[in-house]
């Protein structure tokens, strides 16, 4: 899993760097460390990933956020084997740059959307016998936050999603089996 947002992580740096001039103005790349909170089994660890985007004007655009959060229900004592949770979702993003887009500025931000959540547990104790839990379900996030440019290509960012999932059981769709609130901060690169 490392590997793959390592490789995403190089793929948005070069497509930053690549792009038109004109584009490259409102497209950005923020890698983040975070926490999780608000779930009895995620509460204080730790999270991280990359959130990938372009704003037109600095007022409205689209984002790529994936988001990788290893150990989430328990180190090595709690659980035999490994477990994270993935998200990786399209979000629409709405913000108000304040000094502008392409200086030293500020761009409070809310943004919205929906995409994959993995839970995998591997070696998880269910009925004492031990087993092996993949899922992967359709989800949603909702969050906000801040960029602060302190130059013209370079900022500080810091954001709060609230994440969920919609549940497939028996045929019926559930909203919110799954949820858990994600905190972070990053570097911005525009």
């Amino acid at each position: 899993m490392r590997r793959v947002i390592k490789i995403l992580l190089l793929s948005a740096a070069v497509a930053l760097v690549c792009a038109p001039k004109d584009a490259r103005a409102d497209a950005y790349v923020s890698p983040f460390v975070g926490v999780n909170f608000n779930n009895n089994s995620g509460d204080g660890r730790g999270n991280y990933g990359v959130d990938v985007g372009w704003m037109g004007k600095g007022i409205a655009g689209l984002e790529a956020d994936i988001g990788y959060a290893p150990n989430f229900f328990g180190g090595p004592t709690a659980i035999i084997g490994g477990n994270h949770i993935l998200t990786a979702m399209g979000n629409l993003i709405v913000g108000m740059p304040v000094g502008g887009t392409h200086s030293a500025g500020v761009r409070p931000y809310f943004t919205i959307g929906a995409g994959l959540i993995e839970t995998r547990v591997d070696g998880a104790v269910i009925g004492g016998v031990v087993q092996k839990v993949d899922t992967n379900n359709v989800g949603m996030d909702v969050g906000g936050g801040v960029m602060g440019f302190v130059a013209e290509h370079v900022g500080i960012r810091g954001d709060v999603r609230y994440i969920i999932n919609f549940n497939d059981n028996n045929n019926t769709v559930q909203f919110g089996s799954f949820h858990f609130w994600r905190a972070s901060v990053g570097v911005v690169l525009r």
